[in-house]
């Protein structure tokens, strides 16, 4: 006899096809059948009794019931994440599943090395590594801890604040034999060599916070840290980041009186400080990034 799916098993399906586009992407990503997939589609709009999609050239596209339902569908795929989290191995510290986000640097350039230690340590952790810039809903349990550079404001989480990170203008030492490095920040101004962001304004925040006007001409735009941080290991232009990142890179620090020094905090909900695994790797956490 099949044996029905249960509610969120549909819901799970749904999630998949909204985030691959069409029946056949989700069902690879799923292991299924598109028919399968189909089915399940079909049985959870029977349930809900409106549709979730309509067909397109390309795939699928959500209609407006089904885009509605996204949040809701995604609260729901933490809150079972964050259950399954919080009953594996409850009475062992070294044991079972966290969940850890932070920005895409910090987990391409920063956490790998520290969770490598941590690893050595409890073997039988399983780390979950969300890497995002925007900030998750720890209110919401999409993650267990979480790495920020700004404090939170909400009463429910507990933040343990670590040493600051220091940023600079870095650039590769071919680069500056080929540019000269510039000896005053007008000099630099005036390059037209900055690799900087494009729609978000991160950076000209940073140079308004050190009272400097932000460079006007710029060799490079993107929103993306790790693409910034690649085009200045490339030797396409000076660039802003973490001085423990550029150490590590063989970056050559240009204008070293410019630096902008950023808070860093190690963050989870108060509801986890009696879970020992929680606690656990929040406290490896704050001493391997002080």
């Amino acid at each position: 006899m099949k044996q029905k799916l249960s509610s969120w098993d549909l819901v799970h399906v749904f999630l998949i096809v909204m985030r691959e586009g069409s029946l056949s992407a989700a069902a690879r990503a799923l292991g299924l059948s598109q028919p399968t997939v189909r089915r399940h589609i079909e049985s959870l709009e029977a349930e809900l009794g409106a549709p979730l999609f309509s067909r397109s050239l390309t795939g699928v596209l959500p209609t407006d019931v089904g885009t509605a339902l996204l949040a809701q569908a995604e609260a729901a795929e933490a809150a079972i994440g964050a259950f399954q989290r919080s009953a594996s191995d409850p009475a062992k510290a070294s044991e079972g599943t966290i969940r850890i986000t932070c920005s895409e640097v910090f987990g391409v350039e920063i956490m790998p090395f520290i969770l490598a230690v941590l690893m050595d340590q409890h073997p039988k952790l399983t780390i979950e590594l969300v890497l995002s810039n925007r900030t998750d809903d720890l209110l919401k349990r999409e993650a267990d801890i979480a790495v920020r550079l700004t404090a939170p404001r909400q009463a429910a989480l507990i933040a343990k604040k670590v040493a600051p990170f220091e940023i600079g203008l870095f650039a590769t030492k071919r680069f500056l034999e080929n540019n000269p490095a510039p000896k005053t920040y007008k000099d630099f101004v005036s390059s037209g060599r900055f690799i900087g962001d494009d729609q978000r304004d991160f950076i000209r925040r940073g140079f308004t916070a050190t009272k400097l006007q932000p460079p006007q001409q710029v060799v490079l735009r993107t929103d993306s840290d790790l693409a910034q941080l690649a085009a200045i290991r490339s030797g396409a232009g000076i660039g802003v980041t973490q001085a423990r990142i550029a150490k590590a890179s063989g970056l050559v620090r240009v204008l070293p009186s410019i630096a902008l020094h950023l808070d860093c905090w190690v963050v989870m909900h108060e509801d986890l400080k009696h879970q020992k695994r929680v606690r656990l790797v929040f406290d490896h956490l704050v001493k391997h990034l002080g």
